[in-house]
């Protein structure tokens, strides 16, 4: 599975001495996500995210995180259209807060906001949105940004708890996905985990009314009911190999054709 920063190539620390005179220039181009086959997900993007995507779990300890499944193959994101559109109604957050991110020290006492300086979006041109005004103080833009970012990071913490109490409760377990498409080519998805339903079941009822009473219980039900959309991931994989396909065949047709003769003059 892919791994939190895969969509990262140059974090820095931003600052107004270096990035005084920058702009982000932001759209509807994803191009930055086309070889990411799955995006972290925080607990309350699960009733969004729920609808389009199969959150599963990926991670040990306190790595556990929730994931969404973009892709059946490595380095494929079945949600980008051929304009590197999204091609859904909701967009991860994890993706949304791109190009900016926290590093933190090793304690996570600390954080700092960086920038990924090889985004295509980041200029000294003006395009786009000021990072810094003329005076070196932090735009509106860089103030939301912050804001954006700090409750992300909130919200990962709170994941992070509910992660810690499935493990505890002992109610993840492996799994993979194995599917073949219109082709014939038969392809298989592992490495993550998901609830078991009959260990929830068995749970005792103090628990169960504990995971109620936080809403996790919900987030759980909203983590199994997610896994329907693997269909329709199988759905999209096909078409993109079907395409795949033809795409190959029509440019070997075209490498086999002899060249066309020079008319006269």
């Amino acid at each position: 599975m892919s791994t939190q920063l895969l969509i990262y190539e140059r974090a820095v620390p931003l600052s107004s001495q270096r990035h005084k005179g920058w702009s982000v220039k932001t759209g509807a181009d994803y191009a930055f996500a086309r070889q990411v086959n799955s995006v972290p997900l925080v607990a309350v993007e699960f009733p969004h995210a729920a609808a389009e995507y199969s959150i599963v779990f990926a991670g040990k300890d306190e790595a556990m995180m929730p994931i969404a499944i973009l892709g059946m193959r490595d380095n494929e994101n079945l949600y980008l259209n051929e304009a590197n559109g999204w091609d859904a109604k909701y967009i991860p957050a994890f993706i949304r807060r791109y190009p900016f991110v926290f590093s933190s020290n090793e304690n996570q006492s600390t954080f700092t906001l960086c920038i990924d300086e090889e985004f295509a979006g980041c200029n000294q041109e003006g395009r786009g949105e000021h990072l810094f005004d003329a005076d070196g103080n932090r735009t509106q833009y860089l103030e939301n940004v912050l804001r954006f970012v700090n409750d992300y990071q909130g919200q990962f913490r709170r994941t992070q708890l509910f992660c810690k109490k499935l493990q505890e409760l002992d109610l993840l377990e492996p799994m993979q996905a194995q599917f073949t498409v219109g082709t014939g080519q038969q392809l298989r998805l592992a490495g993550f985990m998901a609830v078991n339903r009959e260990r929830l079941k068995n749970l005792p009822e103090d628990q169960i009314t504990a995971l109620f009473k936080t809403d996790e219980l919900e987030l759980i039900y909203l983590h199994l009911q997610s896994m329907k959309n693997f269909n329709a991931m199988v759905e999209r994989t096909a078409t993109h190999v079907a395409d795949q396909k033809s795409d190959e065949e029509t440019k070997a047709v075209e490498e086999s054709a002899p060249p066309a003769k020079e008319g006269l003059h």
